[in-house]
């Protein structure tokens, strides 16, 4: 089931960095529903690699192929398969690691669970793998749109440059207008620069994305072992290079009394609601109807352009020189799969409140 995400709205993927192609299979989407490809496509572009100077040079298409599940531009209620095919793999540039062990790879851990591994590219350990996630999540999203729902991303912050302005102030509908996905443009442009200087001297830089989604009623998640807020912390973990997730205030919570953060109820436009969301629209695991809004924090990319010393798989002392494509900050492109993974959990919990409600 590792390879398996959600309840009833299902994604099952599969495929390696440099295989044939990354792929997968979605299950429990409701019959009848009306898919814009053109959308989803242009969802799975904003993922894309080579995409500005600040992403890796490795280039693909991304062009998804529906195998199954949609006829003439609606769901059928079967599982719906498809393919993206990889094309732009170089996987000479891994010759050298195929028996050595890079820092903060995924290399050594893959080879001590299965006694073996696939080095190009990462194999499966690859975030080549998150097109597949993209994929499924533009399909919920649509679907939750029709629900009112809409899941939002950006970047926030990039290395020591954190954007320090609440999302209420900002404009999220220009997140797309530059290629880091900040939407606010000066620092943008320090976060581009950054991320430039980083890339130029062989280095990376870690960053956070924030996510807000409006429009979620009260009533999504399970009180126990379900709740809303620990779905979305684990599908957010489960982002290669995510290291932290937190939910309304997060870690500030720890410095407070309770007197400053409750969130106290009041009436809103005729429904019950509350005057602040420090809670971050989740309360008891349980939505409340308020803004659900969180921030997913991403380590700085593991390879470097530069000279790196490792063991090799027999112990012995190894240095492995600069090769690949690879970002020198995965934040922006993580931006839409933080919203593709969003979208699936929230799409799973809509119809898993279906069918308590029956």
């Amino acid at each position: 089931m590792s390879n398996t995400f959600g309840n009833i709205f299902r994604l099952t993927s599969f495929g390696e960095s440099h295989g044939p192609a990354i792929g997968g299979v979605i299950d429990g989407v409701p019959a009848g529903e009306t898919i814009d490809l053109d959308e989803l496509q242009h969802f799975i572009n904003r993922r894309r690699p080579g995409q500005s100077s600040l992403t890796t040079a490795r280039l693909e298409a991304d062009r998804v192929e529906i195998l199954s599940g949609i006829y003439e531009g609606k769901t059928l209620g079967t599982p719906i398969g498809f393919l993206v095919r990889n094309e732009g793999h170089r996987s000479d540039d891994y010759d050298q690691v195929a028996h050595c062990f890079r820092p903060s790879h995924a290399d050594f851990t893959y080879n001590a669970k299965y006694g073996l591994r696939d080095p190009r590219g990462g194999g499966r350990s690859s975030a080549r793998e998150t097109v597949a996630r993209v994929v499924a999540g533009g399909l919920a999203m649509q679907l939750l749109r029709r629900l009112d729902v809409v899941v939002s991303a950006y970047t926030s912050q990039v290395g020591h440059l954190q954007l320090d302005m609440d999302y209420h102030e900002l404009d999220l509908s220009t997140v797309d207008n530059n290629p880091v996905r900040c939407p606010e443009m000066n620092m943008a442009e320090r976060m581009a620069a950054a991320i430039e200087a980083a890339r130029l001297q062989g280095d990376t830089l870690g960053g956070t994305v924030t996510c807000v989604v409006h429009g979620v009623p009260a009533g999504w998640g399970e009180p126990v072992f379900g709740k809303l807020h620990a779905q979305l912390g684990a599908a957010m973990l489960g982002i290669n290079a995510v290291k932290s997730f937190e939910i309304g205030l997060g870690k500030v919570f720890a410095s407070c009394r309770g007197s400053e953060v409750n969130d106290h109820f009041v009436m809103k436009d005729g429904r019950m609601g509350t005057a602040t969301n420090h809670s971050g629209g989740v309360q008891g695991g349980i939505s409340n109807g308020e803004d659900i809004y969180f921030n997913v924090g991403f380590k700085p990319v593991a390879t470097l352009m530069r000279e790196v010393d490792t063991l090799d798989d027999s112990g012995n002392p190894v240095t492995l020189q600069p090769r690949g494509r690879h970002d020198p900050c995965v934040v922006p492109r993580a931006v839409p799969i933080v919203e593709a993974m969003a979208a699936l959990v929230l799409i799973d919990n809509y119809l898993l409140n279906k069918t308590t409600h029956l």
